[in-house]
């Protein structure tokens, strides 16, 4: 059998050597060439010259052509690539399917949705309550850590006249009550690598940090991770199940602060959590959840040391 063949390409003779593609035989005659593409990659067809004089045969090489698209650098963080990327929101239907207390003024509200909604731990959507404005949640987990794959549990304060919603739980806002979710909203979802992670969480900003805390203990189980979370009441320190659970992974930098001394109990300390949040280093990731004040507050903080911040806001009253 004889080790050359030839072909037509573009109307010219291209002599084809065994081994060899068609491809590479048309670039080694100069009937088409590279040309340059980004980060000085080759992309094959149009040129301004020919290409060199046929290489080896492909069953002589070393190792095999290969073209690819130009990777990123191992050195570059993989979070800021996720923070470019926009997030795509999704809408789904549902209904109130249980409403539980948690605390003296917090309710477990679990909405059942036709199709489950893909969003990361710590992410946010816009729920809209039949008859009510829309008001930004953080889905989270059971205190136990369980849920269902179709099913959204949302961590509200009750009572709160400054909030409709709040205010409605149990009374015209019950069991079958129709929802419709938005989401992901958010920049504050957990992000796996880094550093030391810090969690902190005031009131039902606990919600987003549990959800956060749970993943990454499954996902990083090595990974330092410190908590402080608080409320202005010691009753509303409703997170003891959840922080158990995490106690018993290795998480044993847990903090809880109440404003309030009034039948505060011995393991809970006074002050703001920003008291408590010391030490910052600028390889910490610092993940905070509460009002516009503790959120502030801690940015700052974080700011100062040169850690990196993701903030989730809880709307006043929820």
């Amino acid at each position: 059998m004889s080790a050359r063949c030839s072909l037509v390409v573009n109307g010219k003779a291209v002599r084809v050597s065994t081994g060899d593609t068609p491809l590479e035989a048309a670039l080694a005659d100069g009937v088409i060439a590279p040309t340059h593409g980004m980060h000085g990659s080759y992309l094959l067809g149009q040129g301004p010259g020919p290409a060199p004089r046929r290489a080896q045969a492909r069953v002589h090489r070393a190792e095999a052509v290969k073209l690819s698209l130009p990777r990123p650098s191992k050195t570059a963080d993989t979070a800021v690539f996720a923070e470019v990327r926009p997030a795509v929101q999704v809408r789904r239907v549902g209904t109130v399917t249980q409403i539980a207390p948690l605390g003296a003024h917090v309710v477990e509200v679990i909405v059942t949705v036709t199709r489950c909604l893909d969003i990361e731990p710590g992410h946010q959507v816009t729920a809209t309550f039949e008859g009510f404005e829309p008001i930004d949640v953080s889905p989270t987990l059971r205190l136990d850590g369980t849920t269902e794959l179709n099913e959204l549990v949302f961590h509200l304060r009750i009572g709160q006249s400054c909030d409709p919603v709040g205010h409605a739980l149990g009374e015209e806002i019950l069991l079958g009550h129709p929802v419709k979710i938005k989401g992901p909203v958010g920049r504050g979802y957990y992000r796996p690598g880094g550093g030391r992670m810090l969690l902190v969480g005031r009131e039902t900003g606990f919600a987003p940090i549990w959800a956060i805390a749970r993943a990454a203990r499954y996902i990083e189980p090595t990974r330092e991770i410190v908590v402080v979370t608080g409320a202005s009441d010691p009753l509303d320190l409703y997170m003891r199940p959840s922080l158990d659970w995490l106690r018993s992974t290795g998480v044993s930098r847990i903090t809880l602060v109440a404003d309030r001394t009034r039948q505060r109990p011995p393991d809970v300390r006074p002050g703001p959590l920003t008291a408590h949040l010391t030490g910052l280093k600028t390889t910490d990731v610092v993940h905070v959840a509460g009002d516009a004040s503790t959120v502030g507050a801690v940015e700052v903080l974080a700011a100062a040391a040169g850690a990196r911040c993701y903030p989730i806001l809880i709307p006043q009253g929820l």
